[in-house]
């Protein structure tokens, strides 16, 4: 797979790191063989949810709408990179200006 699709959210508390389970768990199931889901990490008020893929916008295309539905999408940023990069593309929320940075 050629790219890195990091999913942030602000998360401070256990219920929001069980909430992430639930939604990796369900990103798993929902994306098959297009997207490998590759883990996660918590930490500075932050957690976020790795997909390995060839497509990153289709497999955005596909995980906005489960994270609609669980409530999460006013607190995410979606953005990319190449698996060898270190700079990411963010591709939602449109029009998002700041740097994006796994800390």
């Amino acid at each position: 797979m050629k790219y890195q699709l990091a999913l942030q959210f602000h998360a401070n508390s256990i219920a929001d790191y069980d909430e992430m389970i639930a939604l990796e768990d369900e990103l798993i199931e929902k994306l098959g063989s297009l997207a490998d889901v590759d883990g996660h990490d918590c930490g500075s008020g932050e957690m976020n949810i790795f997909v390995h893929t060839d497509e990153p916008r289709k497999v955005f295309a596909m995980i906005r709408p489960v994270v609609a539905k669980r409530k999460l999408i006013e607190i995410l940023v979606a953005a990319y990179r190449e698996i060898a990069g270190e700079d990411y593309t963010v591709i939602w929320p449109v029009g998002y200006t700041k740097r994006f940075r796994i800390t």
